[in-house]
């Protein structure tokens, strides 16, 4: 599978996952809702989001060359 999540892409969603993460388990019955930060924090770590293969978007900034 390809990569499709660039640098600062990852960066964010590891930051906004992390984040997220830290409010599930410092109040986990009020902030249940924070074990979202899941998907975000393993997109980044695998560097591959399915949405932004059903969408057709890559950010890792490297072009595509068509063969000829």
């Amino acid at each position: 599978m390809k990569e499709n999540v660039g640098t600062v892409d990852m960066v964010l969603r590891v930051i906004v996952g992390a984040v997220l993460l830290a409010f599930a388990v410092a109040e986990p019955v009020a902030n249940w809702w924070g074990w979202i930060g899941l998907i975000p924090l393993a997109t980044g770590a695998f560097r591959r989001c399915p949405a932004y293969a059903l969408l057709g978007t890559d950010t890792c900034g490297t072009k595509k060359q068509k063969q000829a």
